[in-house]
């Protein structure tokens, strides 16, 4: 009687385990905040854009998933702070996180916290007047790495359609670092 009962018990998990391995895929609208970038002495006008990002995951498990995403944080043009210049700032960035989702009782709800690493771009190029020539100074920035970065956000769903909120955040030299704010739909194939 026990290895019968056993079995089926282990064949229920089995299914509850395989009805969670899924493949999602999401787009949204972000709005990224990347401020106090300077290069040469130069201060350049914040980026906080509305943008876009792209991502996709996997999730083998209810609680666990691996994720990558794409963000567009933006770009800026205008005049220095300083105001003895202009140019152009333009930033971008690929993560990849393991996420970690709570168990709560409403099953529609998904509460999420990540972690992982994010390789970012960041380009600042531009003309300063300097006061002492009268003459036009080129500054120039290209800078790309590779850092810690980390989010939490809570998703809703039906079925297989859902949507996003979340908050992501990683450190790039040159500046007070990305923080990003999305607002994405997406949809899983099981």
């Amino acid at each position: 009687m026990r290895k019968p009962l056993f079995a089926m018990l282990l064949g229920c998990a089995v299914c509850a385990a395989h009805a969670d391995n899924f493949v999602y895929v999401g787009a949204g609208v972000s709005k990224a905040r990347l401020s106090d970038i300077t290069t040469s002495g130069v201060e350049f006008s914040d980026i906080h854009n509305t943008s876009w990002k792209v991502l996709a995951g996997f999730r083998p498990i209810s609680l666990v998933a691996v994720e990558a995403d794409y963000l567009d944080l933006g770009s800026q043009s205008g005049t220095f702070i300083s105001n003895n210049g202009s140019g152009e700032t333009d930033a971008k960035a690929f993560a990849v996180y393991g996420v970690g989702f709570l168990p709560n009782p409403v099953p529609f709800l998904d509460l999420f916290g990540k972690a992982g690493l994010s390789r970012w771009q960041l380009s600042v190029d531009g003309t300063r007047n300097v006061p002492q020539t009268g003459l036009a100074q080129l500054v120039s920035l290209s800078r790309r790495g590779t850092g810690f970065a980390w989010g939490a956000g809570a998703g809703v769903h039906l079925g297989n359609i859902g949507a996003r909120l979340e908050y992501e955040s990683f450190n790039i030299p040159n500046t007070s670092g990305a923080r990003i704010i999305s607002l994405s739909a997406v949809i899983g194939f099981f």
